[in-house]
């Protein structure tokens, strides 16, 4: 049977062979000092190679941060020096051998940085003054929460440095062999900071309106489409709504889908390929309208009003409904997260569902 979820689709050079892809989702599981911080662990390959064994096209690394202090938690994987990359060789090989395309996200957590691993103390603040702990840094000094850490707000010297960090980490990701690079511009880190009003108060080149607001963001695609092969696609992701504005019931300002279609446009003329879109993280008491497939209609919209590219998230969990999705002409990718991790061999067990072929690992075949 032909299948829209298991046709290959190509990005300049690069052809994923399927539709399903996974989504970075973080492990917390790197040790958090030393010479190994930010260091991916048999876990992390395990974790991978699983759901590349299990037939998933593409997978994103978690949030892989550009710096140390750009980790959401000290367990974080990294990828600002040299063990890192020869670490992560082993990683991106393995997937590339089952036939996995590898992406990365480049991320840096800003404000929301310095936390505990979810499951300890709920992922509380980690505070400057405790063990592994660091004061975060943000557009502008406004904490996430009361009980995190007032951020220091970023100078205009410092906003280059970390453009600079994001390409240093964009190259060290080749050098590691990974295919894609996707800018993680969503759920509250720092460069959706930059993008909301909600986080950004400055009155500088880098804030109140919509193009000062963006001009951060652009910075780091600039910078990182200018050493990532021009073969090879970038990724933006991306929180279409902060589910403030759009909220009647919220008379707080934020980032709205509005927004995403028109900075789409400008993420396109600048070289990205695909928009990854999810919602929310500015704000943690955002009303949330949540329901299977709810953050597609926002991939919806950027596809429809630009032509760009796009993948969907968000409560997709049944072969049907994502096929659907992608056949309907809603998204060119899904992205699965934690059905993923409740079952690494879901594009396997959809494949059979829908009567599309899959190749198996040959180590499965049996005469």
């Amino acid at each position: 049977m032909s299948t829209t979820l298991f046709t290959p689709y190509t990005l300049r050079s690069l052809t994923v062979p399927n539709r399903v892809w996974m989504a970075a989702m973080c492990q917390y599981s790197a040790v958090p000092d030393g010479d190994g911080a930010g260091v991916p662990t048999d876990w992390h390959f395990t974790h991978l190679a699983a759901r590349a064994t299990g037939g998933t096209g593409l997978i994103v690394t978690e949030a892989t941060a550009v710096s140390p202090e750009g980790r959401i938690s000290p367990y974080d994987l990294g990828i600002w020096n040299d063990t890192q990359v020869e670490a992560f060789r082993r990683i991106t090989a393995f997937l590339k051998a089952q036939g996995t395309v590898a992406a990365i996200q480049l991320a840096h957590a800003g404000r929301k940085a310095s936390t505990e691993r979810t499951w300890v103390d709920r992922g509380r603040a980690i505070g400057p003054d405790e063990a592994h702990g660091w004061t975060p840094v943000a557009p502008s000094a406004v904490p996430f929460s009361p009980a995190h850490t007032t951020p220091e707000e970023l100078t205009e010297e410092q906003i280059g440095d970390v453009v600079r960090q994001f390409a240093d980490a964009a190259r060290r990701a080749l050098d590691a062999g990974f295919q894609v690079a996707e800018i993680h511009g969503a759920h509250g880190y720092l460069i959706h900071q930059f993008l909301s009003p909600h986080s950004n108060h400055r009155t500088d080149a880098y804030g109140g309106s919509f193009e000062g607001r963006i001009r951060f963001a652009l910075e780091v695609v600039d910078a990182v489409r200018a050493v990532w092969p021009q073969d090879l696609p970038l990724f933006f992701r991306i929180s279409a709504t902060d589910w403030l504005t759009e909220d009647p019931q919220d008379d707080r300002e934020g980032w709205t889908s509005q927004d995403t279609v028109r900075f789409a446009k400008e993420l396109q003329a600048r070289g990205v390929d695909l928009m990854d879109i999810s919602t929310g993280g500015i704000a943690p008491d955002a009303r949330i309208t949540a329901g299977p497939g709810y953050q597609v209609p926002f991939a919806e919209a950027v596809r429809n009003g630009t032509g760009m590219p796009v993948a969907a998230v968000g409560l997709i969990t049944d072969p049907a409904q994502a096929e659907e999705i992608l056949a309907a002409g809603r998204a060119d990718a899904v992205l699965l997260g934690r059905e993923l991790l409740r079952d690494p061999y879901w594009p396997r067990h959809a494949a059979s569902t829908l009567g599309a072929p899959l190749p198996a690992p040959v180590q499965y075949h049996r005469a």
